[in-house]
């Protein structure tokens, strides 16, 4: 009976992290790609992530704003688990990279907020989506561990790619910052 009560108690304890996790994530891309819940949509976020060297910028919105609408609304269900919690911690690792010149602390502008995220949306797709999922219904269809291994090494390589370009355009900025500071007018 115990060991019972706790499997399913381990199963609402991930529904319930699902739910969370999910819905923050789907509200944050869904600011980003429709300008819901006071965001800015695509236009104005895309001129945001081009300002923070995530060229080019609606492009780079709008595959944040999947990665964390799309990752959220599909953890919250949990389906393709393992997928969406690839794609939602790959596109917190660009906001990671945003903040980090900050600090860790959210209070400073740093980069706590954007790691949790990322941090929880990567260990349930790791772990799983347990019982109370869609993942459960559809027999784990796409939740195999193929799809794990697979799912986490594109996410972690397309974030690479993303921050290595993004380094390289800020890199650029600055030398060109620095060259009109050393003309002489």
């Amino acid at each position: 009976m115990a060991a019972h009560y706790q499997y399913h108690r381990k199963d609402v304890g991930l529904l319930a992290l699902r739910i969370g996790i999910g819905g923050v994530l789907f509200a944050h891309g869904a600011q980003k790609l429709f300008g819901w819940f006071g965001g800015h949509g695509l236009e104005g976020t895309g001129a945001g992530m081009e300002h923070m060297g995530f060229e080019p910028g609606k492009q780079s919105a709008l595959a944040a704003g999947l990665g964390e609408a799309g990752g959220g609304a599909l953890l919250a269900l949990g389906l393709a688990t393992p997928a969406a919690g690839a794609a939602a911690a790959g596109a917190m690792a660009g906001a990671v990279a945003v903040h980090a010149p900050a600090g860790f602390f959210a209070m400073s502008g740093g980069f706590e907020y954007p790691a949790f995220l990322g941090y929880t949306a990567a260990g349930i797709g790791l772990a799983g989506p347990g019982r109370y999922s869609l993942d459960h219904l559809t027999g784990h269809a796409v939740d195999r561990p193929w799809v794990v291994a697979v799912a986490f090494s594109v996410s972690a390589l397309a974030a690479g790619v993303v921050l290595t370009r993004r380094a390289k355009v800020l890199e650029s900025r600055a030398r060109a910052a620095e060259g009109k500071a050393d003309t002489p007018e």
